[in-house]
């Protein structure tokens, strides 16, 4: 019995399995992909398109498969599961690195000292209750001057005083300031970051420092007027009214009349753009002003009745 085709075969089948080429496939079995570095065929590619794409992906999900069974599994109710590797393969990030945050008032402080931090334990032992309790928060040891039975006050203490209350004032003080701290340190990063990515030019720092000169000269009494000049410094320019003058010819009169009785001539139903300012009378605005704010069906409602009174008092 001649079993060599049979052979040849299954020998077929066991050398599919192995995926050889020139350049070896790069599996990177923690993201489940296989990169391929090898050129393109340029005779299969033109000769069979489908045919080239899908002997490549065979290629490539053979060897990432070969790749998962060498790998240690754990069984499970599902069967066994294999543990991937980490990646390998280095990925961009889709947002820059964050940036490092300022230093605090205090860490510039302790750097300058030369102050190590010491990181504190959350729980404290209690002798009286001879078991550990926490620190911090309900019931925790920093709250322990408020509730204990024995107070110590002092002789020249008043009356009405409170050692619990004056502990609990003395905590929340210290929260509040340790807030006010927190966001002064918030405002000063944020200063530094905003200094350091958007400097401002010198012209524009030049004109933001005269006009806080400016706003400083006219906040005396005087007007600054009686102020020590800086070396250096220059006059302030200040906005001159202007005014009509008091005598003028015939001419010039008589047109400024004659535009305003135009304009009154025009009357409120001429339609006119919001936007221009020709309308010498605003009715609407005279009417609001002579109501005080009511709108008109009041006005009329109180003309009906001075009216209705005014008639009543002639009968």
């Amino acid at each position: 019995m001649d079993v060599s085709d049979i052979l040849a075969a299954h020998a077929e089948k066991q050398k599919a399995v192995a995926v050889e080429k020139d350049i070896p496939l790069e599996v990177d079995a923690g993201f489940l992909a296989v990169t391929d570095l090898n050129p393109v065929d340029t005779e299969s590619y033109g000769e069979d398109l489908e045919e080239y794409l899908q002997s490549t992906a065979r290629d490539g999900v053979q060897a990432l498969i070969n790749a998962l069974f060498a790998l240690p599994t754990t069984p499970s109710a599902d069967g066994p599961l294999a543990q991937l590797p980490p990646p390998t393969t280095q990925l961009p990030r889709a947002k820059h690195l964050p940036k490092p945050k300022p230093p605090t008032k205090w860490e510039q402080f302790a750097r300058a000292k030369g102050i190590q931090k010491k990181r504190k334990d959350k729980k404290v032992w209690d002798e009286e209750k001879q078991d550990w309790v926490d620190r911090w928060g309900w019931k925790g040891a920093n709250k322990k001057e408020e509730t204990q039975w024995l107070s110590e006050v002092r002789a020249n203490a008043d009356v009405d005083h409170d050692p619990a209350k004056a502990a609990r004032d003395a905590r929340k003080e210290k929260m509040a300031k340790n807030e006010r701290q927190h966001q002064q340190n918030l405002a000063r990063a944020q200063g530094a970051s905003a200094s350091a990515t958007a400097p401002a030019p010198p012209q524009e720092r030049k004109k933001q420092i005269d006009r806080t000169l400016a706003t400083t000269r006219s906040s005396t009494a005087s007007m600054g007027k009686f102020d020590r000049k800086l070396e250096g410094e220059k006059k302030l320019k200040g906005v001159k009214r202007k005014f009509d003058p008091t005598e003028v010819s015939a001419s010039n009169e008589k047109s400024h009349n004659l535009a305003i009785l135009q304009g009154l001539d025009r009357g409120p139903t001429a339609k006119k753009s919001r936007s221009s300012g020709d309308d010498v009378l605003n009715v609407r605005k005279a009417i609001r002003v002579a109501s005080k704010g009511k709108g008109s069906a009041a006005l009329s409602r109180e003309g009906g009745g001075a009216k209705s009174r005014s008639n009543k008092g002639r009968r």
